[in-house]
């Protein structure tokens, strides 16, 4: 077989991570072509799924796309070879060095079995080959620049045929014009799902037990949903909803292929009426709290100020790491579920939690929701770390038009801290800085600091932070 490049197996291997579901399979389950010709993988070799990182077994990168590969038993040290590039992993190891150079990887090579299995996202930032992927018949297609051939006839070598002119015909990829849902979320009794195109989702209710089902048709998950809300191999997931008692749970999964469909699914302690908002702004809205809203508005559009709270970190990103190895996503939840329940009381104010429970909204998610709901004010909850002796709370902001939000809630996160002052600050964060609304980034105290972390986890100083953070905002909006 014809060797091809290291970049050929640079975007081979992002392909495999581009389309999981073919990577979760079996060999003898998927067809792949390279030039028009079928690897044959070996008995070994099927592509595995570890933990939602795609992964393949060495001897595929050897025996079918022609790589020099060197196992240093001693240890356990795997080189790739091609040409003027090589690359070094460690099983074990979270890093890798490509010609010297670190590079971060999303999981560490694996012994399995008789063989090693190494991850493919951190290869997929070079592109070498014209990948098209038919999802009908489960195959994929890889041509190689120079092979002239777009029928799979050919060898790969332009043998005075002159064909070095003929461009490959595509296969049309028949999942290239569906809407990615991008995120799910629940909070303040709503259903948030986060498409980046047009939807038109249907609705219905079922029965023993009660259920509320929402179909999304012509869907399909986003590449990165699985890095922030748990999806398995069958493409299926879902994550407890403990602090609303209408609900016990969010399923979601593909539901159907023809068309691609995702269906939703809220597990409900009892019957509950709802109502569907989709204005096609990027966010379908199943809202729970009929009694207390206008029907067919979302968030905000009853004429209340609204006001996107975010408790940073959370799920697999657990934020700086305290003196006493507690998390704080924790502290920052537990914060803004305490604000929660006080907005709950003011009659003028709209809100919405960009996390309700131990989930992972991505930065572009929690900017991605207050934008499209057109948000009063954003507010983004967090614990900083340093050096033992850094103590105190900061406030952060990146645009000219957050300043005096800024200096609000600074001016009664100070007073209810009870901790040292360090200040208004500018800095250019994701959050602050990509939000269309005056936006914040709370510090609430050191997580390093002994005296700072000894107070951040009892319950009374976060339910003085969190009668602050309410002030600062009914001062900000004038509801005092």
């Amino acid at each position: 077989m014809k060797k091809i490049g290291f970049t050929a197996l640079m975007f081979f291997a992002m392909f495999l991570f581009i389309f999981p579901q073919w990577g979760q399979a079996a060999a003898g389950s998927t067809s792949i072509y390279l030039d028009g010709k079928a690897l044959e993988l070996p008995k070994n070799g099927e592509v595995q799924n570890v933990n939602g990182n795609v992964m393949i077994p060495i001897r595929v990168v050897v025996e079918e796309l022609g790589f020099v590969v060197d196992w240093d038993k001693k240890t356990r040290t795997i080189t790739i070879q091609q040409s003027d590039t090589q690359l070094k992993l460690v099983v074990g190891q979270s890093t890798a060095l490509v010609n010297g150079t670190k590079v971060k990887l999303a999981a560490a090579p694996k012994l399995v079995s008789d063989t090693t299995i190494v991850p493919l996202r951190f290869v997929g930032e070079q592109m070498g080959l014209t990948v098209t992927w038919d999802n009908v018949k489960k195959s994929a297609h890889l041509i190689t620049p120079n092979s002239g051939s777009g029928n799979g006839t050919g060898s790969g070598e332009n043998a005075g045929g002159g064909n070095e002119e003929q461009t490959p015909d595509p296969v049309p990829d028949p999942t290239a014009n569906l809407a990615n849902v991008g995120g799910i979320s629940f909070s303040d009794n709503r259903l948030m799902i986060a498409v980046d195109k047009n939807v038109k989702p249907s609705i219905f209710t079922m029965a023993g037990p009660d259920r509320i089902v929402i179909d999304l048709p012509n869907t399909k998950f986003a590449d990165t949903f699985s890095n922030n809300l748990m999806l398995d191999q069958t493409q299926n997931g879902y994550f407890d909803v403990t602090e609303y008692p209408d609900v016990s749970k969010v399923r979601y999964a593909l539901f159907d292929d023809q068309p691609s469909t995702i269906r939703v699914v809220l597990d409900m302690n009892y019957t509950k009426k709802y109502e569907l908002i989709n204005n096609n702004d990027g966010l379908i809205i199943v809202n729970l709290n009929t009694e207390s809203s206008t029907p067919g508005t979302a968030p905000g559009g009853n004429g209340k100020k609204l006001v996107v709270i975010d408790a940073g970190h959370g799920g697999s990103d657990p934020g700086a790491i305290s003196v006493t190895k507690k998390k704080e996503k924790d502290f920052n939840l537990a914060v803004v579920l305490k604000v929660q329940e006080l907005l709950k009381q003011e009659s003028d104010i709209d809100f919405v939690l960009t996390r309700s429970s131990d989930t992972y909204p991505t930065l572009q998610d929690r900017v991605k929701i207050a934008n499209d709901l057109k948000a009063d004010i954003f507010i983004s909850v967090h614990a900083n770390a340093g050096s033992a002796t850094a103590s105190g709370v900061e406030t952060y902001y990146t645009r000219s038009e957050s300043l005096s939000l800024a200096k609000v809630m600074h001016k009664y996160l100070v007073q209810s801290s009870g901790l040292s002052d360090r200040g208004v600050r500018s800095k250019s964060l994701h959050v602050t800085r990509e939000t269309k609304m005056p936006a914040v980034l709370l510090e609430c105290g050191y997580l390093s600091n002994k005296n700072d972390n000894a107070v951040l986890y009892t319950e009374d100083f976060q339910d003085r932070v969190a009668e602050g953070v309410v002030k600062g905002i009914k001062e900000y909006l004038g509801l005092n």
